[in-house]
């Protein structure tokens, strides 16, 4: 397998997996709403097409000539749940297209945390999106590789903790999460697609080490070279208050609430036996970045 199309390709997470499954080789075409823009982050080897989500036309054109799919599609915070959701409607045509493609593999960006939804009476749409997500791609009949990843190391930089100058913690965690580099991840996907025929696989994603967030915001602020960063910490309770009045502050509560009470267990020996082990420590990163 050489051709590979990805699904959200620009996104945080899209682009590390891009990057390396060119360095692995592969020939990789991206769907994108805007080519310029897609252009100035992504390597200038991928093929990229315009298109849109919601047209199954466009995923027909751009599935024609692949042969395997990579999808990293999400809840985007300030949507609410009847809005049109990329890994649900969005998800719905690209399992049609690549049917009718007669797409030789498919690969799903999920979460390990996902699994929190009913733990503690904890119930929410977005992870119900995600739950019917994997079983759509399970039930497609194209061989599958489903990977659950832990939290990455670029949510400190690139994601919700750093603003500004400041790195933003709300509530307690309970229990640590095993931080993943996206770059190590990329090249557990490339080698996925590298060694899996017309079997089916799912992956917990996880890193070296686990830190619970306060000990994982301290060792990025110690290591991190661009400039001097301090550390806020609010209230969760705070959080889900304003969460009442704006759609994306809920989504922020929810999704802490979730990775603050998520009982995360190493579970990712077969995933480092068979596509690698990662190499990129949370300091390292840090340093990096």
């Amino acid at each position: 397998m050489k051709r590979v199309t990805v699904f959200g390709a620009t996104g945080m997470l899209g682009q590390p997996v891009v990057k390396e499954l060119v360095d692995a080789g592969f020939e990789v075409t991206a769907m994108v709403r805007s080519p310029e823009k897609a252009r100035k982050i992504l390597p200038e080897s991928v093929n990229l097409v315009p298109g849109d989500l919601k047209n199954l036309a466009d995923i027909e054109e751009v599935l024609k000539d692949t042969e395997g799919v990579y999808l990293n599609l999400a809840v985007a915070p300030e949507s609410k749940q009847n809005d049109f959701q990329p890994e649900r409607e969005g998800l719905d045509n690209v399992i049609a297209g690549a049917k009718k493609a007669k797409v030789k593999r498919i690969a799903l960006c999920s979460s390990l945390v996902h699994r929190y939804q009913g733990m503690n009476n904890f119930n929410w749409w977005a992870f119900d999106i995600k739950h019917r997500a994997v079983e759509k791609v399970k039930a497609s009949g194209i061989p599958y590789a489903i990977f659950y990843p832990s939290s990455f190391m670029e949510n400190f930089d690139k994601g919700g903790f750093k603003q500004g100058n400041k790195m933003m913690l709300a509530g307690t965690q309970k229990f640590p999460m095993y931080y993943i580099a996206g770059s190590d991840y990329g090249k557990q996907v490339a080698k996925s697609f590298e060694i899996l025929g017309d079997e089916n696989r799912e992956y917990s994603v996880q890193g070296l080490e686990a830190f619970i967030a306060d000990e994982a915001v301290k060792i990025f602020v110690n290591n991190y070279q661009k400039e001097q960063l301090k550390i806020s910490k609010t209230p969760i309770l705070m959080l889900k208050v304003l969460g009442l009045f704006n759609q994306k502050m809920n989504y922020t509560a929810k999704i802490i609430d979730a990775l603050n009470n998520y009982p995360e267990k190493f579970e990712s020996e077969t995933t480092w036996e068979e596509l690698g082990k990662p190499q990129v420590t949370l300091a390292e990163y840090a340093r990096n970045c």
